[in-house]
């Protein structure tokens, strides 16, 4: 499908210097267990949290429980937990999972009794190396925007390197022995990584299908406050919410720290984005739309990244996600003048690749997140209101105008790709 903008090229360029002061900027162009036979609840399922996973490493503990607190994008009447070992050498056993709504946000307390979860109406399940499972459905009443408890007991054996996502910003917490079913627990130590864990679906009503964003620190949430839920995916959930039901999407988080569109990174910034479609985009939860800001990463740190190379990526990831039916939403590449990676020669490529993806015709709509977050007195630096202090990464306020430079009717549009 070719490239639909809703502004005339003239005007358009004038309200894109506009923007450094209005950021409006996506601009469209084209403890009760869940038995298996039990029936369905109505609705779809979505794509209620999910992270990316990106390296391997070793478990935190044996015998132990990991409860992991998520912040759910949409609410519904029942949950799906996804955990993947997609970096694991070994097969990782995890004998007892339980959910719970907190009693409030921000604690490890249980609201009720946790609910058991079943795979395939057993408690226990094993994590394959490189392979991922999904539980049964757990009948639970969550809201939108509502915090889940995710509790996950490893038996006793050796601690093998495990799959995980690394930046959580958000702080989980650990256990001896088997506390999945305690509400309140005894819960003594604390970790800002989510192990094994890839997703929570939910199964509702209220939203039409799920909206992923796919990139590096910039959508993983880095320079955001921890445990205050203002990564820009979690911002633009609470926008999706406040919608009319039939116009609502659930929405994913697949951003790694430090990941790269072209080439693999170091162990914790995950494979090339070109390679990550097939584990963090995930089949079967409705995902309509991919927003996509990569590339940064590229430009800093690999010798050799010119303007050609990232659009020929670009073309390929593109083309890879309209065969599956996906429309892709480019973003242009945030300023970062005052980093410690910046090169004027780096700052040219970052205008050029910005410029061909505001033109091309290639995205089926642009994210302009370059206009509404750099500075108007110097325009290859973030705004200092918006900046978190490195000149690379958004600051809440920064996240805050990412997420509203959304059109959220260009993301709810029934436009089909082809």
């Amino acid at each position: 499908m070719g490239s639909r903008r809703l502004l005339p090229a003239a005007l358009l360029a004038v309200v894109l210097t506009a923007l450094v002061v209005t950021p409006a900027v996506l601009v469209r162009q084209a403890g009760v267990g869940h038995h298996p036979a039990a029936p369905a609840p109505a609705g779809r399922w979505v794509g209620g949290w999910g992270t990316a996973q990106a390296t391997a490493g070793r478990l935190p503990c044996r015998a132990c429980t990991l409860r992991n607190a998520v912040h759910l994008s949409t609410g519904g009447t029942a949950v799906r937990v996804r955990l993947a070992n997609t970096y694991g050498r070994h097969d990782v056993t995890v004998d007892h999972l339980t959910v719970a709504l907190p009693a409030q946000p921000g604690t490890t307390a249980a609201a009720t009794r946790p609910r058991a979860v079943t795979f395939r109406g057993a408690t226990r399940v094993r994590v394959p190396a490189g392979g991922a499972v999904r539980s049964d459905p757990v009948p639970l009443d969550v809201g939108d925007g509502r915090d889940l408890l995710v509790s996950l007991h490893l038996p006793r054996g050796k601690r093998v390197a495990a799959s995980y996502h690394p930046s959580a910003h958000q702080t989980n917490y650990l256990a001896a022995g088997d506390a999945t079913t305690a509400r309140v627990g005894p819960y003594h130590r604390t970790l800002t990584r989510w192990y094994l864990l890839a997703g929570v679906d939910v199964r509702t009503a209220d939203a039409r299908g799920t909206v992923l964003a796919l990139g590096d620190s910039i959508t993983d949430g880095t320079g955001s406050s921890t445990d205050a839920d203002r990564r820009w995916p979690d911002l633009l959930a609470d926008r999706m919410a406040a919608l009319p039901p039939r116009r609502r999407l659930a929405v994913l988080n697949a951003g790694i720290a430090g990941n790269r569109l072209l080439r693999d990174g170091p162990p914790r910034s995950g494979i090339a984005c070109l390679s990550r479609l097939r584990t963090d985009v995930p089949a079967g939860l409705g995902v309509r739309t991919v927003i996509l800001l990569e590339g940064i990463n590229d430009i800093q740190f690999d010798r050799g990244t010119t303007a050609v190379r990232l659009i020929a990526g670009y073309r390929t990831l593109v083309s890879r996600l309209h065969a599956r039916g996906m429309r892709v939403i480019g973003a242009t590449l945030l300023p970062y003048r005052g980093a410690r990676a910046w090169t004027p020669a780096g700052d040219r490529t970052r205008v050029r690749v910005n410029s061909w993806i505001r033109t091309s015709g290639v995205f089926d709509a642009v994210l302009d997140a370059d206009a509404a977050l750099r500075d108007p007195l110097l325009p290859g630096r973030l705004a200092p209101g918006y900046d978190s202090g490195d000149h690379l990464h958004p600051s809440d306020s920064g996240y805050v105008a990412l997420a509203d430079a959304i059109d959220l009717t260009v993301l709810s549009s029934q436009e089909r790709v082809g």
